[in-house]
Protein backbone atom coordinates (compact mmCIF):
# COMPACT_ATOMS: atom_id res chain seq x y z
CA UNK A 1 0.00 0.00 0.00
CA UNK A 2 1.08 3.58 -1.03
CA UNK A 3 2.36 5.76 1.84
CA UNK A 4 0.66 9.07 0.21
CA UNK A 5 0.96 12.11 1.64
CA UNK A 6 -1.12 14.92 1.71
CA UNK A 7 -1.15 19.19 1.26
CA UNK A 8 -4.16 20.48 1.31
CA UNK A 9 -4.59 24.09 -0.89
CA UNK A 10 -5.10 27.02 1.01
CA UNK A 11 -6.91 29.22 -1.62
CA UNK A 12 -9.61 26.66 -2.57
CA UNK A 13 -11.56 27.57 -5.73
CA UNK A 14 -14.89 27.75 -6.10
CA UNK A 15 -17.14 25.08 -7.14
CA UNK A 16 -18.43 25.48 -10.37
CA UNK A 17 -22.50 27.19 -10.21
CA UNK A 18 -25.02 23.72 -11.01
CA UNK A 19 -26.68 26.39 -13.22
CA UNK A 20 -23.98 26.48 -15.72
CA UNK A 21 -22.94 23.33 -18.44
CA UNK A 22 -20.08 22.19 -18.07
CA UNK A 23 -17.81 22.12 -20.84
CA UNK A 24 -16.02 18.84 -21.22
CA UNK A 25 -12.28 18.84 -19.64
CA UNK A 26 -12.00 22.82 -19.60
CA UNK A 27 -12.32 23.07 -15.17
CA UNK A 28 -10.12 21.22 -12.94
CA UNK A 29 -10.14 20.20 -8.93
CA UNK A 30 -7.97 21.82 -6.49
CA UNK A 31 -5.82 18.54 -5.95
CA UNK A 32 -3.42 16.50 -8.08
CA UNK A 33 -1.57 13.14 -7.23
CA UNK A 34 1.87 13.36 -8.14
CA UNK A 35 4.20 10.00 -7.83
CA UNK A 36 8.01 9.96 -9.21
CA UNK A 37 9.81 7.14 -10.78
CA UNK A 38 13.80 7.03 -10.26
CA UNK A 39 15.66 4.15 -12.09
CA UNK A 40 17.17 2.04 -9.37
CA UNK A 41 14.81 3.01 -6.74
CA UNK A 42 11.10 2.13 -8.40
CA UNK A 43 8.11 4.39 -8.20
CA UNK A 44 8.57 6.65 -5.10
CA UNK A 45 7.03 9.93 -3.42
CA UNK A 46 3.42 9.22 -3.93
CA UNK A 47 1.60 12.85 -3.11
CA UNK A 48 -1.57 14.78 -3.49
CA UNK A 49 -0.88 17.87 -3.61
CA UNK A 50 -2.64 21.87 -4.58
CA UNK A 51 -3.34 21.75 -8.68
CA UNK A 52 -0.80 23.57 -9.95
CA UNK A 53 1.79 24.12 -12.94
CA UNK A 54 5.05 21.51 -13.44
CA UNK A 55 8.05 22.58 -13.69
CA UNK A 56 10.53 20.01 -16.88
CA UNK A 57 13.66 20.85 -18.15
CA UNK A 58 13.20 22.13 -21.60
CA UNK A 59 15.17 18.82 -23.08
CA UNK A 60 12.39 16.45 -20.88
CA UNK A 61 12.30 13.42 -23.62
CA UNK A 62 8.88 13.62 -23.15
CA UNK A 63 9.01 16.63 -25.27
CA UNK A 64 11.29 14.89 -28.08
CA UNK A 65 10.32 11.59 -28.57
CA UNK A 66 6.90 11.28 -27.19
CA UNK A 67 7.54 9.04 -24.23
CA UNK A 68 3.96 9.42 -22.35
CA UNK A 69 0.66 7.88 -21.77
CA UNK A 70 -2.45 8.46 -20.34
CA UNK A 71 -5.94 7.00 -19.21
CA UNK A 72 -9.79 8.25 -18.58
CA UNK A 73 -12.27 7.40 -16.24
CA UNK A 74 -14.77 8.48 -14.41
CA UNK A 75 -16.29 8.95 -10.79
CA UNK A 76 -20.02 8.98 -10.14
CA UNK A 77 -22.17 10.76 -7.09
CA UNK A 78 -25.30 8.48 -6.36
CA UNK A 79 -28.62 9.39 -4.69
CA UNK A 80 -27.51 7.96 -1.52
CA UNK A 81 -24.55 10.17 -1.48
CA UNK A 82 -21.58 7.53 -2.22
CA UNK A 83 -18.80 7.81 -4.90
CA UNK A 84 -18.53 5.21 -7.02
CA UNK A 85 -15.65 4.48 -9.86
CA UNK A 86 -16.20 2.29 -12.94
CA UNK A 87 -14.00 -0.68 -13.14
CA UNK A 88 -10.87 1.16 -12.29
CA UNK A 89 -8.84 -1.94 -12.43
CA UNK A 90 -9.63 -2.29 -15.61
CA UNK A 91 -7.68 1.23 -16.15
CA UNK A 92 -4.95 0.16 -14.40
CA UNK A 93 -4.62 -3.19 -16.63
CA UNK A 94 -5.25 -0.64 -19.37
CA UNK A 95 -2.42 1.13 -18.28
CA UNK A 96 0.12 -1.46 -17.66
CA UNK A 97 -0.31 -2.62 -20.94
CA UNK A 98 0.56 0.83 -22.65
CA UNK A 99 3.33 0.93 -20.50
CA UNK A 100 4.70 -1.86 -21.81
CA UNK A 101 4.71 -1.15 -25.39
CA UNK A 102 6.02 2.22 -24.70
CA UNK A 103 8.92 0.70 -22.14
CA UNK A 104 7.88 2.83 -19.26
CA UNK A 105 7.90 1.05 -15.73
CA UNK A 106 4.57 -0.16 -15.02
CA UNK A 107 2.59 0.68 -12.08
CA UNK A 108 1.31 -1.97 -9.36
CA UNK A 109 -2.38 -2.54 -9.89
CA UNK A 110 -3.44 -1.84 -6.71
CA UNK A 111 -1.39 1.42 -6.36
CA UNK A 112 -3.13 2.91 -9.45
CA UNK A 113 -6.49 2.19 -7.87
CA UNK A 114 -5.12 3.78 -4.17
CA UNK A 115 -4.13 6.79 -5.88
CA UNK A 116 -7.31 7.37 -7.76
CA UNK A 117 -9.45 6.76 -4.82
CA UNK A 118 -7.27 9.18 -2.68
CA UNK A 119 -7.16 12.24 -5.23
CA UNK A 120 -10.82 11.16 -5.70
CA UNK A 121 -12.01 11.86 -1.91
CA UNK A 122 -10.01 14.46 -1.27
CA UNK A 123 -12.03 16.60 -3.78
CA UNK A 124 -15.05 14.56 -3.55
CA UNK A 125 -17.24 17.77 -2.90
CA UNK A 126 -16.46 18.51 -6.91
CA UNK A 127 -18.52 15.46 -8.27
CA UNK A 128 -21.71 17.32 -10.18
CA UNK A 129 -24.67 15.29 -9.75
CA UNK A 130 -26.94 17.09 -12.94
CA UNK A 131 -27.91 14.25 -15.21
CA UNK A 132 -25.21 13.50 -18.17
CA UNK A 133 -22.36 14.88 -15.38
CA UNK A 134 -19.67 12.98 -13.80
CA UNK A 135 -16.00 13.66 -12.49
CA UNK A 136 -13.09 12.91 -15.32
CA UNK A 137 -10.33 11.06 -14.23
CA UNK A 138 -7.31 11.77 -16.13
CA UNK A 139 -3.62 9.72 -14.57
CA UNK A 140 -1.04 10.42 -16.95
CA UNK A 141 2.97 9.52 -16.81
CA UNK A 142 5.44 11.91 -18.64
CA UNK A 143 9.54 10.66 -19.41
CA UNK A 144 11.24 13.62 -17.22
CA UNK A 145 15.17 12.66 -18.18
CA UNK A 146 16.86 15.53 -19.86
CA UNK A 147 18.54 14.33 -22.76
CA UNK A 148 18.44 14.32 -26.24
CA UNK A 149 18.97 10.77 -27.29
CA UNK A 150 16.40 8.18 -28.54
CA UNK A 151 15.90 5.64 -25.67
CA UNK A 152 13.59 5.07 -22.65
CA UNK A 153 13.57 7.38 -19.82
CA UNK A 154 15.44 6.60 -16.59
CA UNK A 155 12.86 8.97 -14.47
CA UNK A 156 8.98 9.78 -14.42
CA UNK A 157 6.23 11.67 -13.56
CA UNK A 158 2.86 9.62 -12.63
CA UNK A 159 0.25 12.25 -12.70
CA UNK A 160 -3.76 12.23 -12.27
CA UNK A 161 -5.99 15.16 -12.39
CA UNK A 162 -9.46 15.84 -11.89
CA UNK A 163 -12.48 17.88 -13.89
CA UNK A 164 -16.13 18.07 -13.57
CA UNK A 165 -17.72 17.20 -16.83
CA UNK A 166 -20.61 17.93 -18.85
CA UNK A 167 -21.69 15.67 -21.79
CA UNK A 168 -18.09 14.69 -24.06
CA UNK A 169 -19.96 15.98 -27.34
CA UNK A 170 -22.41 19.22 -27.27
CA UNK A 171 -25.49 16.90 -28.86
CA UNK A 172 -25.83 14.88 -25.43
CA UNK A 173 -27.05 11.95 -26.40
CA UNK A 174 -28.71 12.83 -29.72
CA UNK A 175 -26.95 11.03 -32.18
CA UNK A 176 -23.68 12.46 -33.80
CA UNK A 177 -22.71 12.03 -37.61
CA UNK A 178 -19.25 10.27 -38.50
CA UNK A 179 -16.69 11.08 -41.30
CA UNK A 180 -15.59 8.19 -42.93
CA UNK A 181 -11.76 8.49 -43.41
CA UNK A 182 -10.41 7.24 -46.68
CA UNK A 183 -7.19 9.08 -46.89
CA UNK A 184 -5.65 9.50 -44.04
CA UNK A 185 -4.23 6.18 -41.25
CA UNK A 186 -4.35 6.50 -37.96
CA UNK A 187 -2.37 3.36 -36.50
CA UNK A 188 -1.70 -0.37 -38.08
CA UNK A 189 -1.19 -3.48 -36.38
CA UNK A 190 2.27 -3.58 -34.84
CA UNK A 191 2.04 -0.21 -33.80
CA UNK A 192 0.96 1.59 -31.05
CA UNK A 193 -2.91 1.91 -31.92
CA UNK A 194 -3.80 -0.45 -29.05
CA UNK A 195 -1.81 1.77 -26.63
CA UNK A 196 -3.00 4.90 -25.01
CA UNK A 197 -0.81 7.17 -26.13
CA UNK A 198 -0.26 10.93 -27.57
CA UNK A 199 1.14 9.59 -30.72
CA UNK A 200 -2.02 8.10 -31.81
CA UNK A 201 -4.32 11.09 -31.05
CA UNK A 202 -2.00 14.21 -32.64
CA UNK A 203 -2.22 11.58 -35.98
CA UNK A 204 -6.00 11.77 -35.99
CA UNK A 205 -6.05 15.78 -35.96
CA UNK A 206 -5.73 16.50 -39.82
CA UNK A 207 -8.91 14.61 -40.20
CA UNK A 208 -10.18 16.04 -37.45
CA UNK A 209 -10.62 19.17 -38.56
CA UNK A 210 -11.53 18.34 -42.08
CA UNK A 211 -14.43 16.46 -40.43
CA UNK A 212 -15.68 19.27 -38.07
CA UNK A 213 -15.27 21.66 -41.43
CA UNK A 214 -18.11 19.72 -43.34
CA UNK A 215 -20.31 19.43 -39.84
CA UNK A 216 -18.84 16.05 -38.80
CA UNK A 217 -18.59 15.15 -34.84
CA UNK A 218 -15.97 12.50 -35.48
CA UNK A 219 -13.47 10.77 -37.71
CA UNK A 220 -14.03 6.77 -38.11
CA UNK A 221 -10.98 4.92 -39.22
CA UNK A 222 -10.09 2.38 -42.14
CA UNK A 223 -7.56 -0.04 -41.12
CA UNK A 224 -4.03 1.03 -42.89
CA UNK A 225 -3.08 -1.78 -45.20
CA UNK A 226 -6.20 -3.12 -47.01
CA UNK A 227 -8.24 0.62 -46.09
CA UNK A 228 -11.15 -1.00 -46.13
CA UNK A 229 -11.83 -2.61 -42.92
CA UNK A 230 -13.50 -0.42 -39.99
CA UNK A 231 -11.26 0.07 -37.03
CA UNK A 232 -12.33 2.96 -34.50
CA UNK A 233 -13.90 6.31 -33.94
CA UNK A 234 -11.78 9.32 -32.94
CA UNK A 235 -12.74 8.70 -29.44
CA UNK A 236 -14.47 5.51 -29.40
CA UNK A 237 -14.69 2.00 -30.16
CA UNK A 238 -17.29 1.31 -32.74
CA UNK A 239 -20.52 -0.94 -33.10
CA UNK A 240 -22.74 -1.92 -36.00
CA UNK A 241 -26.55 -3.96 -35.16
CA UNK A 242 -26.78 -5.79 -38.81
CA UNK A 243 -30.23 -7.59 -39.35
CA UNK A 244 -30.04 -8.56 -35.37
CA UNK A 245 -26.28 -9.10 -34.64
CA UNK A 246 -24.43 -6.67 -32.75
CA UNK A 247 -21.00 -6.34 -34.85
CA UNK A 248 -18.00 -4.68 -33.46
CA UNK A 249 -13.96 -4.60 -35.08
CA UNK A 250 -11.78 -7.35 -34.00
CA UNK A 251 -8.72 -6.15 -31.34
CA UNK A 252 -5.76 -6.95 -34.05
CA UNK A 253 -3.57 -4.70 -32.52
CA UNK A 254 -4.22 -1.26 -33.91
CA UNK A 255 -7.59 -0.89 -32.18
CA UNK A 256 -7.46 0.52 -27.94
CA UNK A 257 -9.29 -2.12 -26.15
CA UNK A 258 -12.16 0.08 -24.40
CA UNK A 259 -13.37 -1.01 -20.95
CA UNK A 260 -17.07 0.15 -22.05
CA UNK A 261 -16.41 -1.78 -24.92
CA UNK A 262 -15.86 -4.62 -22.86
CA UNK A 263 -19.01 -3.97 -20.67
CA UNK A 264 -20.86 -3.66 -23.63
CA UNK A 265 -20.19 -7.33 -24.98
CA UNK A 266 -20.38 -8.75 -21.95
CA UNK A 267 -24.25 -7.06 -21.61
CA UNK A 268 -25.34 -7.75 -24.85
CA UNK A 269 -24.29 -11.44 -24.48
CA UNK A 270 -26.06 -11.69 -21.42
CA UNK A 271 -29.29 -10.15 -23.12
CA UNK A 272 -29.26 -12.90 -25.41
CA UNK A 273 -28.05 -10.60 -28.35
CA UNK A 274 -25.85 -12.25 -31.20
CA UNK A 275 -22.14 -10.37 -30.78
CA UNK A 276 -19.29 -10.90 -33.27
CA UNK A 277 -15.91 -9.38 -33.03
CA UNK A 278 -14.48 -9.55 -36.30
CA UNK A 279 -13.13 -7.95 -39.34
CA UNK A 280 -16.02 -5.66 -41.04
CA UNK A 281 -15.67 -3.72 -44.12
CA UNK A 282 -17.17 -0.40 -44.87
CA UNK A 283 -18.40 -2.14 -48.16
CA UNK A 284 -20.43 -4.63 -45.98
CA UNK A 285 -22.02 -1.31 -43.58
CA UNK A 286 -22.85 -0.01 -47.38
CA UNK A 287 -24.64 -3.18 -48.65
CA UNK A 288 -26.40 -3.15 -45.37
CA UNK A 289 -27.36 0.49 -45.21
CA UNK A 290 -28.89 -0.15 -49.06
CA UNK A 291 -30.41 -3.47 -48.21
CA UNK A 292 -32.17 -2.09 -45.15
CA UNK A 293 -30.93 -4.23 -42.43
CA UNK A 294 -27.90 -1.63 -41.20
CA UNK A 295 -30.26 -1.14 -37.66
CA UNK A 296 -28.13 0.57 -35.48
CA UNK A 297 -24.69 2.38 -35.01
CA UNK A 298 -23.09 3.54 -31.81
CA UNK A 299 -20.05 4.72 -30.23
CA UNK A 300 -18.41 3.78 -27.06
CA UNK A 301 -16.01 5.00 -24.66
CA UNK A 302 -15.00 6.30 -21.07
CA UNK A 303 -15.78 9.92 -21.94
CA UNK A 304 -19.99 9.62 -24.07
CA UNK A 305 -20.38 6.10 -22.58
CA UNK A 306 -22.57 5.30 -25.39
CA UNK A 307 -22.67 7.85 -28.62
CA UNK A 308 -25.45 6.48 -30.93
CA UNK A 309 -24.35 7.32 -35.18
CA UNK A 310 -27.40 8.78 -36.73
CA UNK A 311 -25.26 9.40 -40.10
CA UNK A 312 -22.04 8.37 -42.00
CA UNK A 313 -20.25 9.58 -44.38
CA UNK A 314 -18.12 8.04 -47.27
CA UNK A 315 -16.78 9.59 -49.97
CA UNK A 316 -19.90 10.78 -51.33
CA UNK A 317 -22.54 8.39 -50.06
CA UNK A 318 -24.36 9.72 -46.64
CA UNK A 319 -25.91 6.65 -44.82
CA UNK A 320 -28.92 7.79 -42.37
CA UNK A 321 -29.01 5.37 -39.30
CA UNK A 322 -32.63 5.40 -37.48
CA UNK A 323 -33.66 8.37 -39.37
CA UNK A 324 -30.78 10.01 -37.31
CA UNK A 325 -32.24 8.93 -34.26
CA UNK A 326 -31.24 6.67 -31.23
CA UNK A 327 -31.99 3.04 -31.59
CA UNK A 328 -33.31 0.70 -29.08
CA UNK A 329 -30.15 -1.47 -28.08
CA UNK A 330 -28.50 2.60 -27.94
CA UNK A 331 -30.71 3.96 -25.60
CA UNK A 332 -30.66 0.52 -23.23
CA UNK A 333 -27.06 -0.16 -23.00
CA UNK A 334 -27.11 3.67 -21.93
CA UNK A 335 -29.50 3.27 -19.55
CA UNK A 336 -28.29 0.08 -18.15
CA UNK A 337 -24.28 1.38 -17.93
CA UNK A 338 -25.05 4.82 -16.49
CA UNK A 339 -27.55 2.75 -13.95
CA UNK A 340 -24.61 0.88 -12.99
CA UNK A 341 -22.03 4.18 -12.82
CA UNK A 342 -24.85 6.17 -10.47
CA UNK A 343 -26.03 2.99 -8.24
CA UNK A 344 -29.30 2.80 -9.61
CA UNK A 345 -29.09 -0.55 -11.05
CA UNK A 346 -27.91 -3.59 -9.20
CA UNK A 347 -23.91 -4.39 -10.23
CA UNK A 348 -24.05 -8.30 -10.36
CA UNK A 349 -21.11 -7.50 -12.13
CA UNK A 350 -19.25 -6.59 -9.26
CA UNK A 351 -17.66 -3.55 -11.57
CA UNK A 352 -17.95 -0.43 -9.14
CA UNK A 353 -15.66 0.37 -6.98
CA UNK A 354 -16.66 2.64 -3.87
CA UNK A 355 -14.59 5.80 -2.98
Amino acid sequence: MLDIKVEMTKTPKELPSADNPLKFGTIFTDHMFIMNYEEGKGWINPRVVPYQPISLEPSAMVFHYGQEMFEGLKAYKTEDGRTLLFRPNKNAERTNRTNRRICIPEIPIEDFVQAVKTVVKIDEAWIPTKPGTSLYIRPFIIATDPFLGVRPSHSYMFMIILSPVGPYYPEGLNPVKIWIEDEYVRAVKGGIGEAKTGGNYVASLRSQVKAHDEGYSQVMWLDGVDRKYIEEVGAMNIFFKINGTLITPLLTGSILPGVTRDSVIQVCKEWGLAVEERRISIDEIYEAYQNGTLEEVFGTGTAAVISPVGGLRWGDQIMQVQDGGIGPVSQKLYDTLTGIQLGRIEDTHNWTVEV
